[in-house]
């Protein structure tokens, strides 16, 4: 499996400005933010959900789907004992402490969701470029895209390394998981061996091209906003304040409900 989540598509969501869509997936969060009851969370919910849908990156949620439902219910079922109510539902649970677990578990969900949507529509260059043109330092941008670049490829060599290491007759599918970590421990070594190779190679082929010899310099991806942008922007912007003038307000809250 790879381990790239770009999707290349040219779905409304893909023309969009990366800092566009860093900005959404911002104001998603802030705005989840805003409300405990769950009832509250469903236009989010409905956005998010249609995001995905755009930008054709439910595939990638099924990737990782295995993740989401041991953090779902987690979540279920640590809130209820973290949080307590007034309205008794069942053994030590609460009407108020289970509204707000289903709460916690959708703003798990919705999070998980808007950085899927940045990073399936956001190309590893265009996601830096853009947090440089919004005052990140050009060598920390830089730092990030390699790292996010690496990523694949240490994938890539666990995949390898642990083939050659079953065609030599280990066996990596034992039942018991301790004794798989166990076995799984020793292919790191030649992972990290790897790694520190790559990139000890890579440092080398940037000092001699001059990396970093000036301080300004020119980038061959041109980023500009567009109309569409600007709209996108102008809606997410209305929505959170929405959202905060509600929550001053009080509504979207949970009456009775305690946490500690």
């Amino acid at each position: 499996m790879s381990g790239d989540f770009y999707i290349d598509n040219n779905s409304f969501m893909h023309r969009l400005d990366a800092r566009t869509k860093m900005a959404l997936a911002f104001l998603t969060v802030v705005a989840i933010l805003m409300f405990e009851h769950p009832v509250w969370l469903m236009p989010i919910t409905c956005l998010s959900l249609l995001q995905l849908y755009i930008a054709g990156a439910f595939r990638n949620l099924r990737r990782i789907r295995f993740i989401l439902i041991m953090m779902s219910l987690s979540s279920m079922i640590l809130w209820n004992f973290f949080s307590n109510g007034v309205t008794p539902l069942w053994w030590k649970f609460e009407v108020e402490s289970f509204l707000f677990a289903v709460n916690r578990t959708l703003l798990i969900v919705l999070v998980i969701s808007s950085g899927m949507v940045l990073i399936s529509t956001t190309r590893n260059e265009e996601l830096v470029l853009g947090l440089i043109k919004i005052g990140l330092p050009y060598r920390v941008g830089f730092a990030l895209s390699t790292a996010l670049r690496l990523l694949p490829t240490i994938g890539s060599s666990i995949i390898t390394i642990s083939q050659a290491q079953r065609s030599r007759g280990l066996d990596l599918h034992v039942k018991n998981p301790l004794e798989r970590l166990r076995r799984f421990l020793p292919l790191l070594v030649p992972v990290f061996i790897s790694t520190i190779r790559n990139t000890n190679t890579f440092a080398m082929a940037l000092e001699s091209k001059g990396f970093g010899a000036r301080d300004k310099r020119s980038y061959y991806l041109k980023m500009e906003m567009k109309r569409a942008d600007y709209l996108v922007l102008g809606f997410a912007l209305v929505f959170v304040a929405v959202s905060i003038v509600l929550r001053l307000k009080g509504i979207g809250q949970i009456p009775g409900l305690t946490r500690f």
